[in-house]
């Protein structure tokens, strides 16, 4: 059995591909492929987005994500949670599986903590409210300046990051093991990761101090995370990954 991880797809899931991830010619159901957040084919409800559903379902193999901040948490928020591998999910197909937030899954004999989401970056022209009379004005004086903006409901939601019970519900999961897992599987990083990634260019929100508790009190391999756009490999066991699958070492 093997368990691979991926960064950020935002409902492209070309990179799985026969031709592309030739691995998969050897895989099976029991298999898993893991993304760090930023899935994307829970966005809009369209039927292109259900074709490529449906083409995952068809892989040999168990795709399995955590939330990032680009996500429809609405549409999400409609899919029944049920328990697997010792953990809540969702199962958007029945080989689609979205890793919960502040769970532990054993998986092929490891552990895994998850806890996705982060706080979207690009939205210095802030989140418009699409019943606002002013609605569509605002939009064209924003588009004319280039500013980058999202409108609530549509294309941001305050769910990009946990509430409070879902940090309680993360702490009672890590306390029930000890604080000691084999591997961390989140969008974002910790406050002390972000800073050596951006040199203080991502600022620290509830979520990068939290995983700052998590990697300071934790017992872990590897942490992986996506959310930057890039694949590099930070202080040893902090593993960024965007484009690029790496194969887990077992």
């Amino acid at each position: 059995m093997a368990i691979f991880i991926t960064g950020d797809t935002h409902g492209d899931f070309t990179r799985f591909k026969k031709d592309i991830f030739y691995e998969q010619a050897e895989l099976t159901k029991e298999d898993c492929v893991i993304i760090t957040g930023d899935f994307g084919g829970i966005w809009d409800g369209s039927a292109n987005e259900r074709y490529w559903l449906d083409w995952l379902e068809k892989k040999p193999f168990t795709t399995l994500f955590v939330s990032g901040n680009h996500e429809n948490y609405d549409l999400l928020a409609e899919y029944p949670v049920e328990e697997w591998c010792g953990g809540q999910v969702q199962k958007i197909r029945p080989s689609v599986i979205h890793l919960m937030r502040g769970q532990i899954y054993s998986i092929q004999g490891k552990t895994f903590f998850t806890m996705g989401g982060a706080s979207s970056h690009d939205i210095s022209g802030g989140i418009l409210e699409p019943d606002d009379p002013q609605f569509k004005r605002k939009c064209r004086r924003l588009d004319a300046s280039g500013a980058l903006y999202r409108v609530n409901h549509r294309s941001w939601w305050k769910e990009e990051l946990p509430n409070e019970e879902e940090y309680q519900t993360a702490r009672a999961s890590l306390d029930s093991v000890g604080w000691e897992v084999d591997y961390i599987i989140t969008h974002c990083c910790s406050t002390s990761v972000q800073d050596e990634l951006s040199g203080g260019f991502y600022k620290a929100d509830a979520l990068t101090d939290f995983l700052e508790e998590v990697g300071q009190r934790c017992q872990f391999r590897y942490h992986f995370f996506g959310h930057y756009h890039t694949n590099r490999v930070i202080l040893e066991k902090y593993v960024l990954l965007y484009e690029q699958i790496i194969k887990l070492k077992l």
